[in-house]
């Protein structure tokens, strides 16, 4: 028996489509297999592809696959995801709340043409080697830190934009990914994010870095409020705060692409 379900591309972390990070969107009445996700998530080919179902409080759950598996926090199909309900499925609403497989309550909100993360903090913590990452990108950074990510400061926003990584070094490292950070010329700091051991050489706009990189920022700055960029090809833009344990997470999306996908 041959099933389709819908799907919803969407452009995350700009105003412009071709622009940001794209998610692919999958609204559930109930959950599929593993392995279908996981199948749909490699044919689909982008950094993550959310899959939510409503739950009987009116919150939803959520998960999200990348084409190398799945994962436990992810910030631009979270985005899409909120874009997509309040705005096309329920836009009755303000705001949206998921809950995760590791139990994490994630809540967005509408804030005029912004929709606004609530996330936890993930603070990164001085690691004394490195791990070698000045040869896996390209460049010695000035400071290396770790949260779930590795995290490389560099000094200048050029440097960051300059790297060269070499991705099968990137994917050696103990991490599940790598942040490069520094500084920003036009913002308070820019940042690219590297993840091939998943499938993500370069991940365009990357929401769950942002909960080490507002932590460390908001502290080195002594901020708490913090406009940031990341600079890929397609480039994202954010709008950070810090709360502690938590942090805001805030940007535009936009509809690329609906359609039906097949699961047999």
């Amino acid at each position: 028996m041959n099933t389709s379900l819908p799907i919803y591309q969407i452009d995350a972390f700009t105003d412009r489509v071709f622009g940001g990070n794209p998610a692919a969107v999958c609204p559930l009445g109930e959950w599929l297999a593993d392995a279908v996700m996981q199948a749909a998530a490699v044919e689909n080919n982008l950094s993550e592809t959310a899959f939510f179902v409503s739950r009987d409080d009116g919150d939803f759950d959520i998960r999200w696959f990348t084409p190398g598996g799945e994962i436990d926090l992810a910030g631009h199909p979270t985005l899409a995801t909120a874009w997509l309900i309040l705005n096309r499925l329920d836009p009755s609403r303000s705001m949206v709340r998921f809950h995760t497989k590791l139990g994490d309550v994630l809540e967005v909100a509408g804030d005029g043409d912004l929709l606004v993360m609530d996330f936890p903090a993930r603070p990164p913590e001085p690691v004394e080697n490195g791990q070698n990452i000045g040869v896996a990108l390209g460049a010695g950074p000035l400071e290396v830190l770790a949260s779930r990510d590795l995290m490389a400061v560099f000094e200048t926003e050029d440097q960051v934009l300059g790297l060269t990584p070499d991705m099968a070094k990137v994917a050696a490292l103990d991490f599940f990914g790598v942040i490069a950070t520094a500084p920003g010329r036009d913002c308070d700091f820019v940042s690219r994010f590297f993840a091939p051991k998943h499938g993500i050489p370069e991940d365009p706009v990357t929401g769950s870095a942002h909960c080490t990189l507002i932590p460390y920022w908001a502290g080195r700055l002594g901020k708490d409020t913090l406009h940031a960029r990341q600079i890929s090809a397609r480039g994202g833009e954010l709008f950070c705060e810090n709360s502690g344990a938590r942090v805001k997470i805030a940007g535009r999306a936009v509809l690329y692409m609906e359609g039906m996908f097949r699961t047999s």
